[in-house]
């Protein structure tokens, strides 16, 4: 009796055992799918953050370029006719009891 008992509780470790492998390989399966989609996304990502890397780099060139004193002076004197100001055309005036 007790022999059977041992052999059916066997048997039932080994079913089990034996169901629980496919079980394992299922759900290992559907890991390494969601694993290929998160690593193209973050493929995806990387690509968008080295286009927007490579964006920013010319804009802060643009501004650099656009900024600079040379550029301005010159745009002011040619396009829009200005000259700098003689220290005779400067004019001071100061208001009394300003804050």
């Amino acid at each position: 009796m007790k022999r059977q008992v041992r052999d059916i509780v066997r048997t039932g470790a080994l079913c089990i055992i034996a169901a629980l492998i496919p079980s394992l390989l299922i759900i290992n399966a559907l890991q390494a799918g969601r694993y290929e989609k998160l690593e193209a996304e973050v493929i995806q990502i990387e690509q968008k953050q080295e286009t927007l890397v490579e964006r920013n780099k010319k804009l802060v060139s643009d501004i650099s370029i656009l900024s600079s004193a040379d550029r301005i002076e010159r745009r002011a004197t040619e396009d829009l006719g200005m000259r700098k100001a003689e220290t005779d055309d400067i004019v001071r005036v100061e208001m009394a009891g300003s804050r």
